[in-house]
């Protein structure tokens, strides 16, 4: 793998490898991958980080979302 290759670990692109843009690359940048088809569209969230082996997008955690308050 290059020095200007980032490669995807978890979620539906994991494994996929591609070029990093022309622009230096910002750690903790978050890239979205919406994919669409007859159910829901599925959102997953990677964010871009250096380890020793080089440039990586990790899946990041969903948060959850709060419980809406309810009266007694």
């Amino acid at each position: 793998m290059s020095d200007r290759s980032v490669r995807f670990f978890g979620g539906p692109l994991d494994g996929r490898v591609q070029e990093l843009a022309d622009e230096e690359p910002v750690p903790g940048t978050v890239v979205r991958h919406i994919h669409l088809h007859g159910g829901p569209k599925i959102e997953t969230r990677y964010e871009l980080g250096l380890t020793e082996d080089g440039w990586a997008y990790r899946v990041q955690a969903h948060e959850s979302e709060p419980e809406p308050d309810t009266l007694p």
